[in-house]
């Protein structure tokens, strides 16, 4: 069955789907429980316990300040942290903290009605770093690090129902899965022989690159290319050897901490022979849309599909 055919007859199940739910035959069926009523846990399994009205949020990760100021809160947040400072919607000015030292007396102070917490903050071993926090009386929110863009959807619909925007969250969230099949549609359709594709996300000389088990490496997948990294389990340190033997045809980097990551790359010794190296196909992508696990995937997404494939999603945007 050709891939043609394949992408037809995905178009149509979605077409009866929708078709189906939208209809209105038969026995009405109980309305669906809220999301907010099943919302007795954080995102990683601890229990929790909601304020009756959530006017302060403390923001800790990136990811979750970007979808609290899309769902519209970012006037709520009083605080957060310092790779948090430049997205857009939140006020001026407000207190930055250190994400991998928080400061809970600081927390109890400020006496925000709910803290978001990236899981990121436990990476020194700590179960509950926020303990003084939630025994004050804070609610307490752990969000898990998104390892794929499911979660990332599941992240949106939980902080939406928590602020009491259980709607807002699920139409952000639907938003991305359209644009994801429109853009999984093309490559399906129009794609016949996948690109090896190498992401870097640290250079050399200590190189780090996406392997398999991220929602970056579902991205890759998605436009229709092949990871070379993608039987490595999450972030992988690569040496030339590893990356020599693969070959890749196009390199991806989103390093954002050198002047030029891009001429970098093109200027390492050994690389010349690299088909990607040779044919100029080595594109730097945004960091924060592919780095942050927030509804801006998408951005990073059609970047990804930009790069790997112009002649196919040259107008994306």
């Amino acid at each position: 069955m050709s891939r043609k055919i394949i992408a037809l007859l995905i178009l149509l199940a979605t077409t009866v789907t929708f078709t189906a739910c939208g209809g209105n035959g038969g026995a009405e069926a109980a309305p669906a429980p809220s999301l907010l009523e099943t919302v007795i846990y954080d995102r990683e399994g601890h229990p929790i316990t909601l304020p009756d009205e959530v006017n302060t949020v403390i923001s800790i990760g990136p990811g979750n300040t970007e979808i609290l100021t899309e769902l519209g809160f970012g006037d709520q947040i009083i605080a957060t942290d310092m790779f948090s400072g430049d997205v857009e919607g939140i006020a001026p000015g407000i207190s930055v903290l250190d994400m991998m030292a928080l400061d809970a007396e600081f927390i109890i102070n400020a006496n925000p009605d709910i803290i978001f917490i990236t899981g990121m903050t436990r990476i020194h071993g700590e179960d509950h770093p926020l303990r003084p926090v939630s025994d004050a009386g804070i609610a307490v929110i752990y969000m898990p690090v998104a390892n794929t863009i499911g979660d990332i959807m599941e992240d949106i619909r939980f902080i939406g129902a928590v602020m009491g925007a259980e709607e807002a969250g699920e139409e952000i969230a639907l938003r991305m899965q359209l644009e994801i099949d429109r853009i999984a549609l093309i490559a399906m359709t129009a794609i016949e022989e996948p690109r090896r594709v190498y992401f870097e996300i640290a250079p050399a000389p200590a190189m780090w690159a996406i392997g398999g088990g991220t929602f970056q490496h579902e991205m890759i997948e998605l436009v229709g290319a092949i990871n070379i990294f993608a039987d490595y389990d999450s972030w992988i340190s690569v040496s030339d050897e590893m990356f020599l033997e693969h070959n890749p045809d196009v390199i991806l980097t989103s390093t954002n901490f050198i002047d030029d990551p891009v001429g970098e790359i093109l200027s390492r010794p050994g690389w010349g022979a690299i088909t990607a190296v040779q044919e100029g196909n080595v594109v730097w992508i945004c960091t924060d849309a592919t780095s942050r696990p927030s509804h801006n995937i998408i951005e990073g997404l059609r970047e990804i599909a930009r790069a790997i494939y112009p002649e196919y999603f040259y107008n994306e945007s």
